[in-house]
């Protein structure tokens, strides 16, 4: 496979092997290129080589992903919406779609297992893969990087970019290195050369106010960190992260890929397009919350054993409340109860809310527990039939009644935008 425009490649013939013959660089790092805006690329063909950004639909939203063509004029994700449109005014903005996101990544998930079972997600559209025992089926690590690409694009329809390295890290800053559509490989004996010029930035666990400190003691470069003595940076930024740091500079990195984990919370928030001070307004946005969240659990086979409140206000005061639910449930109406309780409990009357969210967490297999056992079964089985008929039929073809006037709200904003 050709190499893209300032992209480097490792030939199979310089994978580096032990006198064993272990393959030294097992671990990739799959990343889907632009995902959110890719997917709404792949629903709508006339948006291809268009600047299509995902999110920031409302005044105060956010870039939540942009195209490539998008990002030439500057837009990145997290950036806020009004900038966006400044620096590209004829960009395309969608509300994003997750049911069709996680379609997306389910599928992507599917294609990585095919390969190894020892896939590790990060998110909807990147994962970790150690393909140490995959090599005799598929190749060296890079044929197999370069069948995942092969696979992702076919089976998806989506570029993805891929890095191989012997540990996560470097696999982690490979792809990105190989962004887009393009794959990097990074042989052992190669580590140094390939971290010794990247900015200190490139490295886990340094943010923006480590990146102020090091520069306080001339560490700009990844190289740089791994010459300065992990006691000198232990009076900065403290001993174990000192030695983290130092050790991730010299290409030191002991974690493994670990397969499927568990979540360990599901949920849901939104920021409104304007303040919401109405009472009965807000509880309806606690409501469609917890209806999300109640059926992200069930989907995913979870029951939670705590419910958070997160809300904030107009002046970004963010306020968080908690609790334990027994036993635990998936049932949206539990889950809106304690939320709503939790809400109504909040000191201070008329109170302007810039951001709601509703949470779930200490979640637990519902297979763990005896069903019928449990409260609000009633409510339990009116759920998982609207489960049914949004999937027959379309997301928000049943609802709650009173989320009815909230769609109409919705629609009549949508109308006159």
């Amino acid at each position: 496979m050709a190499a893209r425009a300032g992209v480097s490649t490792v030939s199979e013939a310089n994978v580096v092997r032990t006198p064993g013959q272990k393959i030294l660089e097992s671990i990739l790092h799959v990343d889907m290129d632009a995902f959110y805006a890719s997917v709404e690329v792949l629903k709508d063909a006339s948006l291809a080589g268009k600047p299509v950004v995902v999110g920031g639909t409302g005044t105060r939203g956010v870039v939540m992903s942009a195209s490539y063509e998008a990002r030439a004029y500057g837009i990145r994700n997290a950036m806020p919406a009004v900038r966006a449109r400044r620096l590209c005014p004829d960009a395309v903005f969608m509300p994003p779609d997750f049911e069709s996101y996680q379609a997306h990544s389910n599928r992507f998930r599917e294609i990585l297992l095919a390969i190894t079972p020892t896939v590790e997600p990060i998110s909807l559209d990147e994962a970790f893969l150690d393909v140490s025992g995959a090599y005799l089926l598929f190749g060296a690590p890079v044929a197999i990087a370069e069948k995942v690409r092969r696979d992702v694009r076919d089976g998806i329809g989506i570029a993805c970019s891929v890095g191989v390295g012997p540990t996560k890290l470097v696999a982690k800053l490979a792809s990105r290195k190989a962004k887009p559509d393009g794959l990097v490989a990074v042989t052992g004996e190669d580590v140094d050369a390939f971290l010794t010029p990247l900015p200190a930035r490139a490295l886990w666990g340094v943010g923006e106010k480590t990146a102020e400190l090091l520069s306080r003691l001339g560490v700009r470069t990844v190289g740089d960190l791994a010459r300065t003595p992990p006691a000198v940076l232990a009076r900065l930024v403290g001993e174990q992260q000192a030695t983290n740091l130092n050790d991730l500079a010299r290409g030191i990195d002991s974690r493994r890929v670990v397969a499927y984990e568990a979540p360990k919370s599901v949920s849901h928030e939104e920021t409104f397009d304007r303040d919401l001070d109405d009472h009965e307004e807000l509880l309806r946005e606690i409501l469609a919350l917890s209806q999300k969240v109640g059926a992200r659990l069930r989907e995913d086979g979870y029951r939670a054993r705590t419910v958070t409140l997160k809300v904030r206000l107009a002046n970004f005061t963010t306020l968080t409340r908690s609790r334990t639910t027994d036993p635990p449930t998936d049932v949206a109406a539990d889950l809106y109860h304690h939320a709503s309780e939790m809400f109504r409990a909040l000191p201070g009357a008329r109170r302007r809310v810039r951001l709601l969210g509703v949470a779930a967490t200490g979640l637990l297999a519902a297979g763990e527990q005896q069903l019928a056992l449990l409260r609000g079964e009633r409510w339990s089985d009116v759920e998982r039939a609207v489960d049914r008929i949004d999937k027959r039929f379309g997301l928000g073809s049943a609802m709650p009644a009173a989320l009815l006037d909230r769609r109409r709200e919705r629609r009549g904003s949508s109308d006159r935008g």
